[in-house]
């Protein structure tokens, strides 16, 4: 089932794009109260503090690899520091201590001030755990062999939101150590007017305080969707939540746990959005009974709520019509809103919302929100720039509503030219990636790998799945410093190292998942 681009549609965009010469927001920030300080792991995610500023003296292996492992019919790479190594390299079995595979140093290269040799093993496919040495570094980290690799780091990433929900008790069978009763069930009260009542419980936590904000929720479920979107079939209905075995897949029920909420979070009246769900009291109060204050109508998380209400509305159809409908019904009005309070054109929010509305409802109110940003003559540098006009536009292109197909296109051409800009500076550099600025910081390389992972979804390139493949191995060890970002059970992770893992940032989390559900 795939929505991205439609096949009659896809071979005429691409004609055009060979003749073309083809190659292969706005208003008041919905957390403004808060510190403008990253995102903090949220508080039911995290067992015990991680210091950030202390790394335990430790020998790190010479030899880097993958943490997790391979795919048995994957890439497989390994990388040496160093260009001194002559002779072989050599892979053992674990369990037997048999050396089962003999290769050669293939490569050098240089990143940062360090130099490297790089190898493949890739024809070596026997299922099992293994380790990598050479006579002058000795060993790797472990790593493992097998078929369905990426299935319980896809589902321990998904499970992250389940565990993070708020106001409801998380059992010790779906939970395990994260366990606990409801928390949050109070009544909020409005931040401008302390009188005034709001049930404001359910959503996501998204800090270690327990705050809940509806334009990153908005945003973090509208890329769960479109994890969805690009690969239905890598999310199961068996991953361990409440409602597991319903017929629905588990990752559109823990979307619609976000969205109950972020329905409660719309004011009746208006349509617009309020902002956030804060909570409030003495820091030596439990984290989990701190009264709660919501905040005023914030127009970022109004048109954020519009976007992703449409676009859940567009999958739910099949699952649940009427509450399809009520979400479909709600992102209009918050558009309504939006366009009662601010210009279209002075948020590129406003164009994602439209392009979602458009593709769910064929209504012409929306074209011609979508017509005032075409029209602009920086669009196609916007495309590259702002997230909101990359993902309206390729959006765009994959409605079944009629279409200006030049401009179709035009869109297809930039989204190719952008793919081929990420996998050739990828393939240029040492780990085979564009290596984030500060370690552990993987925010520009999961953008990318979104974009790779779209355009991999609609003109499949085997050289796509394997640079998206290398940013994995990447993020679960095979690094500089030999760190797994993603698990907390292999030789060396990220609490070793003193840093948060990717899956404690509910954002970068979300990306993780759409990553991985391409290679799954």
């Amino acid at each position: 089932m795939k929505h991205f681009l439609r096949a009659d549609r896809l071979s005429e965009y691409l004609a055009v794009a060979i003749l073309l010469g083809s190659v292969a927001g706005c208003g008041a920030s919905s957390v403004e109260e808060k510190s403008e300080a990253p995102v903090a792991a949220p508080v039911n995610m995290v067992s015990g503090d991680i210091s950030t500023d202390y790394e335990s003296p430790v020998q790190l292996p010479g030899t880097l690899v993958d943490q997790l492992g391979f795919k048995t019919d994957s890439d497989k790479m390994v990388i040496f520091k160093g260009t001194d190594l002559e002779g072989d390299f050599f892979v053992k079995n674990l369990d037997t201590g048999d050396v089962v595979y003999t290769g050669q140093v293939q490569s050098y290269g240089r990143s940062g001030d360090e130099e490297y040799c790089a190898a493949r093993f890739t024809e070596f496919k026997e299922p099992g755990r293994y380790c990598i040495y050479t006579d002058t570094l000795g060993e790797s980290y472990s790593f493992t062999i097998k078929e369905n690799l990426y299935d319980e780091l896809l589902s321990s990433a998904c499970k992250r939101y389940y565990i993070n929900r708020c106001g409801t008790s998380l059992s010790e069978e779906n939970a395990g150590k994260n366990a606990h009763s409801a928390c949050h069930t109070a009544m909020a009260h409005l931040k401008e007017d302390p009188q005034t009542e709001l049930d404001a419980t359910g959503g996501w936590h998204m800090d270690s305080q327990g705050d809940r904000d509806a334009a990153l929720g908005s945003r973090i479920a509208e890329e769960l969707l479109i994890a969805y979107e690009l690969n239905p079939e890598s999310y199961t209905d068996d991953s361990g939540i409440p409602e597991s075995g319903n017929g629905v897949p588990d990752i559109l029920d823990e979307i619609r746990y976000e969205v109950d909420w972020l329905l409660k979070m719309q004011d009746p009246k208006t349509g617009g959005e309020y902002g956030a769900a804060l909570t409030t009291g003495s820091e030596d109060e439990d984290v989990f009974a701190r009264p709660v204050v919501v905040t005023p109508v914030s127009m970022e998380a109004t048109i954020s709520f519009a976007s992703m209400m449409a676009r859940f509305s567009y999958f739910y159809q099949k699952y649940d019509s009427s509450y399809a409908t009520t979400c479909l019904r709600a992102a209009d009005k918050a558009f309504t809103c939006f366009l009662n309070n601010q210009k279209a054109e002075d948020s590129s929010g406003a164009f994602k919302a439209a392009a979602q509305l458009y593709r769910a409802t064929g209504s012409d109110t929306y074209v011609e929100v979508l017509d005032s940003f075409f029209a602009g003559k920086d669009f196609m540098d916007k495309f590259h720039e702002d997230e909101n006009i990359f993902l309206g536009a390729v959006t765009y292109i994959s409605t079944s509503q009629p279409v200006d197909m030049e401009r179709c296109s035009v869109i297809m051409k930039a989204l190719m030219k952008e793919a081929e800009d990420i996998a050739k500076e990828s393939s240029e550099e040492v780990f085979k990636v564009a290596e984030p600025e500060n370690p552990g910081d993987f925010e520009k390389m999961l953008d990318d790998m979104r974009c790779l992972s779209i355009t991999n979804h609609i003109i499949y390139n085997h050289e796509y799945t394997t640079i998206i493949e290398n940013h994995a191995h990447y993020m679960l060890g095979m690094n500089p410093e030999a760190v797994n970002y993603l698990t907390d059970d292999t030789e060396r992770t990220y609490a070793d190292a003193g840093r948060s893992g990717v899956m404690h940032d509910p954002q970068q989390d979300a990306l993780l998942i759409l990553m991985l559900g391409g290679v799954k």
